[in-house]
């Protein structure tokens, strides 16, 4: 199974023009939670994220993941030493790369990064996207979804209301409606 789990702004972008997060990581949390995030992350085997996603989670400085995480870029040359084991830089189109990870044994991969959700949207290689929604109107930036080449249908299956400023809703594929 391949997932989206990402927070998006009411207009459906996922990082601002410039492609920061401010307007996500300013919001008030005031019980500190994860909303829900570490115990996704608890039923994946490997994360895979674009380039620029890479970029950002390590301008937070404190590598956060416990998962492989498979970096998808045809620019960089690899990672950081410290990451070694951690992260990996891979090429290839979604098929290729699902099939390759699948044969070193990750089959649940979490898929994150604004083009690389939507390489994988347009192989039909979604099969649950979790959208947790923040009600605030960018105007422009990073869009979450892009064109893709035919219409791709998911069954709502719940929301749930985190705080007031933040909504969650789950979708799984629904190839059979096609």
């Amino acid at each position: 199974m391949n997932y989206v789990y990402i927070a998006t702004s009411l207009d459906g972008f996922i990082a601002d023009r410039d492609g920061g997060l401010d307007w996500l990581t300013g919001l008030p949390n005031p019980e500190g939670g994860d909303f829900g995030f570490a115990a996704f992350l608890a039923d994946v085997d490997a994360i895979v994220m674009g380039r620029k996603t890479f970029e950002t989670v390590l301008a937070l400085g404190v590598w956060p993941y416990d998962k492989p995480v498979f970096v998808l870029s045809t620019t960089l040359g690899g990672v950081p030493p410290d990451l070694a084991g951690k992260a990996e830089v891979v090429t290839g189109d979604p098929r290729g790369l699902v099939a390759a990870l699948r044969e070193r044994g990750y089959e649940n991969l979490y898929v994150d990064g604004g083009r690389t959700i939507q390489g994988f949207l347009e192989a039909d290689l979604i099969d649950e996207i979790i959208i947790t929604t923040v009600p605030i109107l960018l105007g422009d930036g990073v869009p979450l979804f892009g064109r893709i080449g035919r219409t791709l249908t998911f069954t709502h299956v719940s929301t749930e209301t985190l705080s007031p400023e933040l909504a969650k809703s789950r979708y799984v594929r629904d190839r059979a409606r096609e």
